[in-house]
């Protein structure tokens, strides 16, 4: 009987389906375990084998628990909203829906094809009403609440309004807007409507605003920080420019001590939270206010470092901030102006990461210092971001480096404020020992009396006091596309209004162009149906809008992280209409047990979704305050991607016209050839172009004599450069040798290229280590594997690469050796004839290879070391095939053990052996030490330091007693001949030696 991988897969693939064997209950007497996949971007490329490398782990732990007796819940879903399915609509005309639908499908016949064991019935897709309604809803609570730092917690707004009847804001302890003017409970009282909203907009938890955003004007849209990558937008490549636009803001920075405290209760790994922890940027230090001289306007900075106040020389605002406008003098107006236009090229990533480049410009204007009152020179620089802290600095040259290193540039004076230390050079930064000097009433204080003494004196006076700041900035929340989550707003006389949650979902409009109107506004300025009516409580046509029951929606839908902040919350309830989940299944599965994904989404996802996660734990909607227990990232397969060396020769000439003019156009041409690595590596070292091969020489001398001697022809010349360009993998052999003819199908343009090959006439490819990509046509697709080898084969080689954490190169011929391992253990149980498995009972040898593997692979799996339990696995059916092992007792236990990694093998050899049901519920086999104690040795018995046989005898013989087996065994007698040994060494458990 064969291992007939395909049809055994296909088999149980459907069983597992019609059964719904991985179906979890929210209801169960079985202790609850949730284990939960980063669920993936449905791309029209397909999964590769790298992709599938954290599902496959997480898998194998959701098994392996459902064998511990645990009610598990596995669940998969898609987070369909995005930009490149808008993107494609934009350039084919086709609705998202269609593109995310079609991409969908393609995704779960894929996953299927693995064998895991997701509970399907519990499947979201971000892109549908039915969950995106819970995303709306949640919006709304947002809206509707406040954080209070007298409770440390966000409230309902309704509270907020209560206090400023009964008492105004004065007292009131919120996070909010830094601009709110005090009010008392009569103004408050007597304030219009308007004004009321106005103000409870710089309370609310999400919020309009105009803030400075990353506008990408060839997408048309706003993208977050971890969209752009070196000052482009990650899709596409397009420029990114820094813009001032009203957006929806989260406030999450009210969250941000709770997010940084609360990294001490979770499993997650230390480099991510250390990630949470730079990006959040926690610093302690006072606000410190500056008066500008001639005007009425303050600037309000924040600084670590008060006790360096009196080494301020100059202020440095980012390009960006408000006063800059009002404050720039009309000298120094048309270079300002140039330079906020430049600095609006850059990322604000771009910008922080960019030390070296120095860059400025002065805007005439001086602010006063607050103790001296001497004038100090207000400069913009965009080394200062406007969305950190206040978007301004007091530069003090001598204690930070880039403000040294400014001043230096400009030419700006560096007063030292530090006793006895030399900064010719460079910036002190040290705190630790440092003392104040030429600072006043500071001098001879060491840092941290004299911050104090900073901070006191500053409140004094009135301008400054203690402050904790974070890096951490509000969400903008807004996007300019049309394939996300519509805001449920409408809006009346400009201010937005909550859409009631019992008329949600508010569906996406039908649009006719997926791009911006032609005046500018969101993709959803092109809907015709798409107002709101308070009358009838639904959408209707644009065209009916007036002043009193039909009113404008939002235009902007939400962002990809939206959707994503909360759906391990609604697997655990997913088909409930009437609520975001039950009270029963929230207080059931609680929170997720295990949670696997990559460390890129470390400042993104992971960051907002404990975000959410806390507010709904304030509103009392979940239980937990943190959404995921432990937290794994997983490494990245990395493909082996193939290059073709491309010379590009290019020959130039200037043409004389009739009138005795060059002409602007000369008859400069390109040839592309291709060059086989060996040749190419022969290039490299002598440059001689003849050794590209004589076609190339010649055909550059033919063209150039030909051009020379032309009497039109004022000058010529060949300009060659080469460079590497990826070619897919699928076109190379495994010795490195690509199929020209394929190749050229595949990229028309170079069907003409001269080809240079080896001498032996074939041509090879140069191999380089990247991460797996389309873009880099490295990839590897699982469903030829899974088609050549069997997704059992895949599943077992993904996790014999590697550590999960660690990074680690795919190599197709890899996979034979653990195909050819599941050929084995299936010979262990089947052959030709049928069963080879008996009743009999377990030798002593079968019961320590079983037990031995028990007790590793469950160590493998609780401490996620998935790569080592394969080695472990192929070691015991090597070893139970030398032992002839026919115990059905131990290959029962046996398929078990290996079921989590390859679970389709192990269900039909479960079968085999008489079982009617699945194997996934089994008992996980319990390890038994004592089949792991020895109860004899195996001695080396020597002569005269030489081995001359061996001899097993009982553990818990003592030494005399091993002396007197020993001697009068036969082989000793016979060694000894008849003499009396001058000595007889032994050591019980190790060595025997008889010295003649």
């Amino acid at each position: 009987m064969n291992y007939d991988f395909k049809e055994i897969e296909a088999k149980w693939q459907k069983y597992w389906a019609e059964n719904q064997t991985f179906k979890a209950e929210n209801n169960s007497d079985k202790e609850k375990f949730y284990v939960l996949d980063m669920f993936p971007y449905p791309s029209g490329a397909g999964l590769h084998v790298g992709h599938p490398l954290g599902y496959i782990a997480s898998d194998i732990y959701a098994r392996y628990k459902r064998h511990q007796g645990y009610n598990v819940l596995h669940p998969m879903g898609y987070d369909s909203f995005g930009l490149p399915a808008e993107q494609y609509a934009i350039q084919t005309g086709q609705h998202p829906a269609i593109t995310t639908k079609t991409n969908i499908n393609r995704y779960r016949e894929q996953l299927d094809k693995i064998g895991f064991s997701f509970d399907w019935s519990r499947e979201v897709r971000t892109s549908n009403p039915d969950y995106y309604k819970w995303t709306q809803w949640i919006f709304i609570q947002l809206f509707n609440s406040w954080y209070n730092n007298n409770t440390n917690k966000a409230e309902d707004i309704s509270t907020l309004v209560t206090l400023f009847k009964k008492e105004g804001n004065a007292t009131v302890n919120a996070v909010s807007d830094d601009d709110i003017s005090v009010f008392t409970a009569d103004e408050w009282n007597a304030f219009d409507t308007k004004k009321q909203q106005e103000i409870l907009l710089q309370y609310r938890l999400t919020y309009l605003a105009e803030t400075e955003v990353n506008w990408c004007p060839a997408l048309g849209t706003v993208l977050a920080n971890d969209e752009i990558i070196n000052g482009v937008s990650e899709r596409g490549g397009h420029p990114v420019i820094r813009k001032k636009m009203t957006q929806w803001s989260m406030r999450i920075s009210a969250y941000a001590q709770r997010l940084l405290d609360d990294l001490n209760t979770i499993d997650w790994p230390q480099p991510l939270k250390d990630s949470q922890t730079n990006w959040i940027g926690r610093s302690q230090g006072a606000s410190v206010t500056f008066n500008v001289k001639n005007h009425k306007e303050q600037i309000d900075v924040f600084t670590t470092r008060p006790d360096t106040i009196f080494g301020v020389s100059f202020m440095t605002l980012a390009p960006e901030h408000e006063l800059v406008a009002t404050i720039t003098t009309p000298e120094q107006k048309a270079e300002v102006d140039a330079y906020i236009q430049a600095t609006a090229k850059r990322s604000e990533r771009e910008r922080m990461a960019d030390v070296k480049t120095i860059s400025g410009a002065f805007t005439g204007a001086y602010a006063e210092h607050p103790f001296t009152k001497k004038p100090i020179p207000i400069w913009i620089g965009d080394y200062v971001l406007a969305g950190y802290g206040t978007g301004a600095v007091m530069a003090v040259p001598c204690g930070d480096q880039r403000d040294y290193d400014f001043a230096k540039h400009f030419n700006i004076p560096i007063p030292n404020v530090f006793e006895g230390v030399d900064i010719s050079e460079e910036a002190h930064t040290d705190k630790e020992g440092t003392i104040i000097a030429n600072s006043d009433f500071l001098n001879g204080l060491p840092y941290k009396k004299a911050m104090k003494l900073a901070i006191y004196e500053l409140e004094k006076i009135g301008h400054g006091k203690g402050k904790i700041n974070y890096r951490l900035r509000d969400a903008v929340f807004s996007r300019q596309r049309y394939w996300g989550e519509p805001f449920p707003v409408y809006y009346v006389n400009g201010m937005p209004q909550m859409i009631d949650a019992k008329h949600l979902p508010i569906t996406l409009p039908e649009v006719e162009k997926y791009l911006p109107t032609e005046t500018g506004e969101p993709p959803l300025g092109n809907a015709n149906v798409w107002a709101w009516c308070t009358k009838e409580n639904k959408v209707v046509d644009n065209s009916k809008i007036n002043n009193e029951t039909i009113f404008p929606l939002e235009l902007n839908t939400m962002p990809g992280w939206a959707g994503s902040s909360f759906y391990f919350n609604r697997y655990m309830d997913p088909n409930n209409a009437d609520a975001i989940f039950s009270d029963d299944a929230i207080n059931y599965w609680q929170d997720v047990d295990l949670y696997i994904g990559g460390s890129e989404h470390a400042t993104g996802h992971l960051l907002y979704a404990r975000f959410w996660q806390k507010f709904l734990f304030d509103k009392g909607v979940v239980p937990k305050n943190e959404f995921a227990k432990k937290l794994i990232n997983q490494g990245m397969i990395t493909g082996t991607s193939a290059f073709v060396y491309r010379i590009k020769l290019s020959i130039s000439s200037i043409r004389w016209t009739e009138q005795g003019k060059m002409s602007e156009q000369d008859d400069s041409f390109e040839q592309f050839v291709l060059v086989s690595k060996g040749r190419m590596d022969e290039y490299l070292k002598t440059e001689n172009l003849a050794l590209l091969g004589d076609r190339l020489s010649a055909h550059v001398n033919h063209t150039m004599s030909q051009l020379e001697n032309d009497e039109q022809i004022e000058d010529a010349d060949y300009f060659i450069s080469f460079n590497p360009i990826h070619a897919d993998v699928s076109f190379v052999n495994a010795s490195d040798e690509l199929d020209i003819e394929a190749f050229k199908n595949w990229r028309p343009e170079y069907k003409d290229a001269d080809f240079i090959t080896e001498e032996d006439g074939t041509f090879k490819v140069k191999r380089e280590v990247e991460k797996m990509s389309k873009s880099k046509y490295n990839v590897v697709s699982p469903d030829s594997i899974c088609e050549e080898y069997g997704a059992d084969s895949l599943r077992l080689y993904e996790m014999f690469l590697g550590p999960l954490e660690q990074s680690k190169p795919w190599n197709t011929a890899g996979i034979t050796g653990t195909h050819g391992f599941l050929k084995k253990l299936w010979r262990l149980y089947l052959d030709d004839n049928g069963a080879k498995f008996t009743d009999a009972a377990p030798t002593k040898d079968n019961l320590k290879t079983l037990h031995k593997t028990i007790k590793k692979v469950a160590e493998d799996i609780e401490n996620f070391s998935f790569n080592t339990s394969v080695s472990t696995f192929m070691i015991c059916v090597n070893e139970l095939s030398s032992q002839k092992c026919t115990s059905k007792e131990i290959l029962e236990a046996l398929a078990i053990l290996v079921s989590p990694y390859a679970p389709h093998i192990a269900e039909e050899l479960w079968q085999q052996l008489g079982h009617n049901t699945s194997i996934t519920t089994a008992p996980f086999p319990k390890f038994d030490a004592s089949h792991l104690v020895e109860s004899s040795k195996e001695y080396p018995v020597s002569f005269n330091g030489k081995m001359r046989f061996k001899l097993e005898l009982p553990l818990d013989l003592s030494k005399d007693e091993i002396e007197a087996t020993v001697m009068a065994h036969e082989k000793t007698i016979a060694q000894l001949q008849g003499r009396e040994p001058k000595k007889i060494i032994i050591v019980p458990g190790k060595i025997i030696n008889i010295v003649g």
